[in-house]
């Protein structure tokens, strides 16, 4: 009886022995290559919190303008066609008399005007004034604020908004600028990131998803949106999306917003290759 017994747990071993054998031959191991890859959005390129800070810096709207197209701030890094160089960004100034705005557009291609954001400041007091600034949903998403207060005497902007002058209208357009701006290339979004982080380190204003300012004031610009924008746009319009589905970003080839390539090839290693030629098991 024992010795049966014995001869059956023979078997049964060398069978296990031999299903194991079988496995190891099916198993394979297969590497591939995985590119992954980061599709930055066009809000990346221009921080609005950091605009908020050069408004606070300019001393009219032309002087904002030219700061804002300045590549030593650094600010401006918004690559919407995706030629590889900073959108210029014109400034038009609109308002009444208790609610002063700038209107943030650049035109990607000849003959198209798409609104970046607009800026407006509200005399709360006669010694007080609020400022937000609103991101254009196509680029932000909707319900985008950066907001803050200000002393109407703590910025030499805002002594020249609430005199009586003549309201800018920027004269520059698609490949007519000024004399004194070259058109530059735009920085990889980690050293944008990073530049940004520092200039917005102690600012005052604040994300917001509501408006503290509620005026009739209309921005010229509303509404204005380009259809040919390649850069990956938070809430494009209908014609937007149709246009991109013709010429898709160069996010998709080389992965980055305003670098060369973000694309990271890893190896993963998969095992259990199934006899259907399908994979089984995690990495």
């Amino acid at each position: 009886m024992n010795e049966k017994i014995f001869k059956y747990l023979a078997i049964f071993f060398f069978l296990i022995v031999i299903m194991s054998l079988c496995n190891k031959r099916e198993t394979k191991v297969a590497r591939y290559n995985v590119n992954v890859q980061t599709v930055t959005s066009s809000a990346e390129g221009l921080d609005l919190k950091a605009v908020g800070e050069l408004v606070k810096k300019a001393k009219d709207a032309k002087s904002l303008e030219k700061m804002l197209n300045s590549p030593s701030s650094g600010v401006n890094n918004l690559d919407l066609n995706e030629d590889g160089k900073a959108d210029y960004i014109s400034v038009t100034e609109y308002g009444n008399d208790k609610v002063k705005g700038f209107s943030l557009t650049t035109q990607p291609s000849p003959g198209e005007t798409q609104e970046i954001a607009t800026i407006e400041i509200e005399k709360t007091s006669d010694s007080n004034a609020e400022m937000q600034i609103h991101g254009n949903e196509q680029i932000y998403g909707r319900n985008y604020y950066q907001r803050s207060s200000f002393g109407l005497m703590d910025f030499l902007i805002l002594g020249y908004l609430f005199r009586p002058h003549t309201m800018y209208a920027s004269p520059w357009n698609y490949g007519r600028y000024p004399p004194s701006y070259s058109p530059y290339r735009t920085m990889p979004n980690s050293t944008y990131r990073n530049r940004m982080n520092q200039a917005t380190r102690n600012s005052s204003f604040s994300r917001a998803s509501s408006p503290a300012i509620s005026s009739t004031v209309k921005s010229p610009n509303s509404g204005k949106a380009a259809k040919s924008i390649r850069a990956p746009l938070k809430n494009p319009t209908a014609s937007q999306k149709q246009f991109q589905a013709r010429n898709p970003s160069k996010q998709m080839k080389s992965g980055g917003f305003g670098r060369r390539s973000t694309s990271r090839a890893r190896s993963v290693r998969r095992s259990s290759y199934r006899r259907s030629g399908g994979f089984s098991g995690g990495k």
